[in-house]
């Protein structure tokens, strides 16, 4: 029994290592890579605490060395998926009624992990099996996770704090029930923070989890794995599985005990996944939580006042870090005429000094492979497609090569067409479209912004001129659900940026804030009267 209001330490951001030529956590990070490069890791599922060994594998490989494996991982059956839904479900009593304070401490402890011994682990991982430079692994697997851990502790405290008034004679208060029930998450592959995260967070609040991560981030996720485990997470509260996501998700989403999910990934896929919640809405016992954070088509607009270097800066950066394959990443640009040639110059010197695509052991690669082939073959049919439309030109990168790894170029095209397919269609890779407007049209082309995409993740005004950054302000208030005045469209950092976008990116319930650890409870109101009432007749009866 909690005898005590328990404060959580002072969450704050984790300094992000420099991994500068010389520096310890450089050496360190490089040695751990080379470690588990040459591994062969063999990955089981986690069901209640035990290993599970099915002997039904796939191998894993580096997205840019694709011949190399480094492990292997064992695929769920419907028996183990209904194994660990059992399991799920038998260990939700006890983790329910732990005080919250003992369950914060689980996963500040698992921070702490990360900050310290597991740090040069999760970085390696994910730059070997997700192809992350060291500083996109250090500012997601490390930095980000941390984050977020800290960070929903402190909002778990703030949001148990809140609580009713009382009138005389009466005592209110409401406390914090899990959902009932099991909550499924599921991660995708670029952010290994979010793949911590997603399960992290409904088990915080109390719940039990049943995460299912991408295929292509096994690796790194099993060292999220070990790590809740080293901070001492009780079996049973987050099961992890792979295999084949159909058979999963059906099995998962027919039963009863369903309560919700917390998903990252396709529009597509989180559509079929809500319609299928619907179509079983009367097998639940509790109307499910859905959470979805999904795709983008984020831009970047600048007013004719921008400064072009600082625009030409937010285009490489946020359109080619991690390839292009952030959800955030800007897309689309529109450029001012006056200064559009004085930005894509900029552009184009930025990439003339950045290596060809390679590997991220190599640490002065700025851009490394994308995921796998699937994602390489689609890229490569929109470039060549831009090749051969006449109202499209590539003016900067253009190339692609799979024979070692999957290779794309930095690729800028330009369009004469705000609507050309490569402005409109989500890609996930390192390939920005520009569009030239006329100065005298900023006003119309704030209108083309928010009407040419489904999509309302993120976007970016770049302006020298108030009036201006107001006007787009307003006028693109629905079509992003984080915001950039004079930035890149990218790098939303937990307790400072939540993160989420509307329209078909989502359901904007706000990584990073209390606002999504909310959706993992269902408040109960518990009213107490002191000296109760004992004749039933009202005053104005006489």
């Amino acid at each position: 029994m909690a005898n005590g209001f328990f404060r959580v330490p002072p969450a704050y951001n984790e300094p992000v290592k420099s991994y500068a030529p010389g520096s310890p956590e450089r050496e360190a990070v490089l040695k751990q890579y080379d470690a588990y490069y040459n591994s062969n890791r063999d990955i089981p599922l986690t069901i209640g605490g035990e290993k599970v060994r099915t002997g039904n594998t796939r191998p894993i490989a580096p997205p840019h060395d694709h011949q190399h494996q480094v492990g292997q991982y064992h695929l769920a059956s419907e028996k183990e998926v209904r194994q660990a839904i059992d399991t799920a479900l038998a260990a939700r009593a006890s983790w329910a009624a732990l005080p919250w304070e003992q369950r914060a401490s689980v996963f500040l402890k698992a921070a702490e992990l990360i900050a310290g011994p597991y740090r040069d682990r999760i970085n390696a991982a994910t730059m070997m099996a997700q192809s992350k430079t060291v500083h996109q692994a250090e500012i997601d697997s490390a930095c980000e996770l941390i984050d977020f851990l800290r960070f929903n502790a402190e909002f778990m405290s703030q949001i148990y704090q809140e609580q009713p008034e009382s009138s005389e004679g009466i005592w209110n208060r409401v406390e914090y029930r899990p959902l009932e029930g099991f909550v499924y998450a599921v991660t995708p592959f670029n952010f290994t923070a979010i793949a911590g995260n997603l399960p992290a967070s409904a088990a915080m609040m109390g719940n039990v989890v049943i995460w299912k991560p991408s295929d292509h981030q096994v690796f790194s996720a099993q060292v999220i794995v070990d790590i809740f485990e080293e901070a001492g997470l009780p079996a049973g509260v987050i099961n992890c599985i792979y295999g084949d996501p159909a058979m999963i998700t059906d099995i998962l989403l027919a039963h009863p005990e369903f309560s919700g999910i917390h998903y990252t990934g396709s529009t597509e896929v989180f559509k079929g996944i809500w319609k299928k919640i619907g179509d079983n809405i009367n097998t639940y016992k509790t109307y499910p939580r859905i959470v979805g954070e999904t795709g983008g088509k984020d831009f970047i607009i600048a007013h004719p006042t921008a400064n072009p270097r600082q625009v030409a800066t937010a285009i490489t950066r946020g359109a080619f870090e991690l390839q292009g394959q952030k959800c955030s990443a800007a897309s689309r640009v529109y450029l001012p005429k006056s200064i559009a040639d004085d930005v894509l110059e900029g552009v184009k010197k930025d990439l003339k000094s950045i290596n060809k695509p390679g590997s991220p052991a190599d640490l002065s690669n700025f851009v490394t492979a994308v995921i796998h082939e699937g994602a390489f073959d689609k890229l490569a049919g929109y470039i060549d497609r831009a090749k051969s439309d006449e109202d499209a030109e590539i003016i900067a990168g253009g190339g692609y090569d799979k024979s070692v790894g999957y290779f794309v170029e930095p690729t800028v095209i330009l369009t004469t067409d705000p609507h050309y397919v490569t402005m409109e269609t989500e890609l996930f890779g390192p390939v920005v479209t520009v569009y030239v407007y006329e100065d005298a049209d900023w006003d119309t082309t704030l209108e083309l912004v928010d009407q040419t995409s489904e999509y309302a993740l993120t976007g970016a005004v770049i302006s020298g001129d108030r009036y201006a950054i107001q006007q787009a302000t307003r006028v693109l208030e629905n079509c992003a659900g984080n915001f950039y005045i004079n930035d890149k469209p990218t790098g939303a950092v937990v307790g400072q940026q939540p993160f989420g976008g509307a329209r078909a990116s989502g359901t904007n319930d706000k990584a990073g804030s209390a606002q999504n650890l909310m959706r993992w409870v269902s408040p109960r109101l518990i009213k107490e009267t002191f000296v109760s009432p004992e004749d039933y007749r009202y005053p104005f009866l006489g």
